[in-house]
């Protein structure tokens, strides 16, 4: 069983964050919330994404799964408007999940989750972290579009650089330690750097919203971490991105 009530921009934004990755979901439900962990069908990019009961206007629900496509629920949102209370209801007997919109019902078939397995989350010990408003980020990716097809980011004890070269430009976005809501490094190499593919990067920064901070972990070619809070602080998505290692 599984009945909510939640804000279209709620909703919207939670969406967002995931189908930048995947189209078709599952989500783990619990009385407390809700859990979804999903690889990209490239195996280069992984969302882990949290979502307190408390998100939601109204919540009740059972231990369950429900697979849904995202591209159907961006059909529903397209319905509402911004402050529009959305209601979703489970139709076990039918295999649905009905989705009402003021005075508009939609019934929308579930995807079959039994070849849905939820991926191991690696658990990094990353050298370098970094705090910094999303703002500055989706700036610096801005500026590196149609430079080159991958990004550098350098964490020092004294700065964050995000840096892109292609054959004839560049482009880099450098933050001094006072610039960053937080920087920490452990005491090993002067700085920490890895190259990754700029549209997975890009896509990435661009569907984290537009207020929050993102805590950005970073090693010498390990996976970047990208963490951030949505739904008011009753959501948190963890992204991780595989490098590209540069051959010799």
């Amino acid at each position: 069983m599984f009945k909510a009530e939640i804000r279209a921009d709620t909703l919207k934004g939670l969406v967002n964050v995931i189908s930048t990755l995947i189209d078709e979901v599952k989500f783990t439900i619990s009385p407390e919330g809700m859990t979804l962990r999903a690889v990209d069908p490239a195996h280069v990019a992984m969302i882990e994404l949290n979502i307190e009961s408390g998100a939601f206007e109204s919540y009740a629900a059972d231990q369950t799964e429900i697979g849904l496509d995202l591209d159907k629920v961006k059909d529903v949102l397209k319905l509402s408007s911004s402050g529009d209370i959305i209601s979703m209801e489970q139709d076990e007997g039918y295999g649905r999940l009905i989705f009402r919109v003021g005075n508009i019902t939609r019934r929308m078939n579930l995807v079959d989750t039994s070849s849905m397995n939820d991926p191991k989350v690696p658990q990094l010990e990353l050298s370098a972290n970094i705090e910094v408003p999303v703002s500055e980020l989706q700036r610096g990716i801005k500026a590196s579009e149609n430079i080159s097809d991958h990004i550098a980011l350098t964490i020092t004890a004294d700065y964050f650089e995000l840096a892109c070269e292609g054959d004839t430009d560049s482009v880099n976005l450098k933050l001094d330690k006072s610039q960053l809501t937080s920087l920490t490094v452990s005491d090993g190499a002067p700085k920490y750097c890895s190259l990754f593919p700029l549209d997975y990067f890009s896509n990435l920064i661009k569907a984290v919203p537009s207020d929050a901070t993102v805590k950005i972990d970073l090693d010498n070619d390990y996976p970047v971490m990208l963490n951030f809070a949505l739904a008011e602080g009753k959501g948190s998505v963890k992204y991780l991105l595989a490098p590209r290692i540069e051959s010799e």
